[in-house]
């Protein structure tokens, strides 16, 4: 049937087609304005994706990827929110998707889902439904569940199917790179017209970035794949300048977000660089793993934590970043001892359910009952109503213990893997692609620490297509060591 629609479309009378598109334009547009319902307007572009959608959805999801700088986040009534246009575009991708698969079930790669990212994803979402089943707001858990299959599905499942080789991952650099670059000199003309202030950096983001940590950490993740792409085109070259460029603007971008988790984010992936290229990968994550458990061990003696509780007179927002910085490590910065006040919340949330803990997406709605007064700041009552600013205690209030357990062996194993995958690699382009996805992946873990951004399309997005990228690499290398076996 699908088949029989495309060759329908494909013998369409082209300059026909496009008068009448034209028409349908000018029609929805007048009508939208008659009616004063700009949805109407709408409706041409709904019709051109899905024409898109059945004639090729390769395009459709390229489309998808270009947005992702571009989009905006849009409040509905009942207090939802959707990112426009990529929610719609995930949502019309995942049931393109299923379709597909079920059209293509013995031409899909099974060694993609057998992979050991795979299965550890798989094993994700499995434990994430049994936490839903138990989730004490079951309709919050549901959506949380259905908007992850959809991220998994499209970034994960999609990607695999369309960026196979270093020709696609240059096809989806440049779509995301121009769009991202555009928003990034937007962003800066309007914090040039404020004298770069710190206090309105946040206005001068929208309506691309929801806040100033989303913006850096879309630049920070990104920052790999041009430093890497610029490599693989001659020198001089007029895409190499467009590269360079760019990736000085991006740098400009995150310098002038004034995040501080950016500047840490990257100062770790330089490490991480260096832990790759020495084959340390091992080392420093136990390393890493033995400072966390030493910490937390130190904090819960004798309930030590308690000793870092904020003055609530001088816990406040400051406005100049010398400033912030001074108060971050003096502990008097709000949004430094906010996120406190909810950590320490979550933990004892967390003793409350150790085994599949509140259900997901649910921390907001019960943390206050957990939280310490002592830990309290002028903005502990929420008004955004936004999360718990780290992603590991998510996981642990949401999804209990095994929940935390399964995502930091994800989290670890694809440092490991990936890291092997890198020597595997015989093709120089291989590497860089390995080592910019993986360094990609470390920045995101860094923004994790005091972020909960997975579920963002901004960023959790690149999560998901880094771990694509670096399976069909790895395919790719057991498909050229198979061959010269044979040899």
């Amino acid at each position: 049937m699908l088949a029989s629609i495309k060759r329908q479309l494909a013998g369409l009378d082209h300059p026909y087609f496009f008068l009448v598109y034209a028409l349908l334009i000018i029609g929805s547009v007048t009508l939208g304005l008659v009616l004063d319902f700009p949805l109407i307007m709408a409706l041409p572009l709904v019709i051109l994706v899905a024409f898109v959608a059945v004639v090729d959805f390769k395009k459709l999801y390229l489309l998808l990827l270009m947005c992702i700088p571009l989009s905006t986040e849009f409040y509905v009534a009942g207090g939802f929110s959707t990112d426009l246009p990529t929610e719609p575009l995930i949502i019309g991708l995942t049931i393109i998707y299923i379709y597909y698969a079920f059209q293509h079930l013995r031409s899909l790669d099974g060694g993609f889902f057998k992979h050991p990212y795979m299965l550890l994803l798989f094993l994700h979402l499995g434990w994430m439904l049994i936490a839903v089943i138990n989730s004490q707001l079951l309709f919050v858990s549901v959506k949380f569940f259905i908007a992850k299959i959809w991220y998994i599905l499209v970034f994960v499942l999609m990607t695999g199917l369309f960026v196979k080789d270093t020709k696609d991952v240059k096809q989806i650099f440049w779509w995301i790179f121009i769009p991202l670059v555009i928003t990034i000199v937007y962003v800066l003309i309007k914090q040039k017209a404020t004298g770069f202030a710190l206090k309105d950096s946040h206005r001068a983001m929208q309506p691309f970035y929801r806040n100033h940590v989303v913006y850096a950490a879309l630049l920070s993740l990104f920052l790999p794949y041009s430093i890497f792409i610029q490599n693989w085109y001659k020198r001089w070259s007029k895409k190499w300048w467009l590269i360079i460029i760019g990736t000085g603007i991006i740098l400009l971008g995150i310098q002038m977000s004034f995040t501080r988790t950016a500047y840490i984010a990257l100062i770790i992936a330089i490490g991480a660089y260096v832990v790759i290229r020495l084959r340390l990968m091992k080392i420093a994550i136990s390393a890493s793993l033995v400072v966390i458990f030493a910490l937390l061990a130190h904090l819960a003696n004798n309930n030590k934590y308690l000793d870092y509780a904020p003055n609530y007179e001088t816990t406040i927002s400051h406005y100049e970043f010398n400033s912030l910085l001074e108060a971050t490590y003096k502990m008097e910065d709000i949004s430094t001892m906010e996120r406190l006040y909810r950590w320490v919340a979550a933990v004892h949330m967390a003793k409350e359910d150790l085994l599949t803990g509140f259900g997901p997406g649910n921390f907001k709605n019960f943390y206050q009952s957990y939280s310490v007064s002592s830990f309290q700041t002028y903005v502990s009552d929420n008004p955004e109503r936004s999360g718990i600013h780290n992603y590991y205690l998510m996981m642990l209030t949401d999804q209990g213990v095994p929940g935390l357990v399964i995502f930091l062996l994800l989290t670890v194993f694809i440092l490991l893997k990936g890291e092997n995958i890198y020597y595997a690699c015989t093709d120089p382009i291989k590497r860089q692609t390995v080592m910019m996805c993986l360094l990609s992946i470390i920045i995101i873990d860094a923004f994790l620490i005091i972020n909960d951004l997975i579920e963002t399309d901004k960023v959790g997005a690149f999560f998901f297509i880094n771990v694509a990228i670096l399976i069909n690499v790895d395919l790719a290398n057991r498909r050229v060591s198979k061959k010269i076996k044979k040899i």
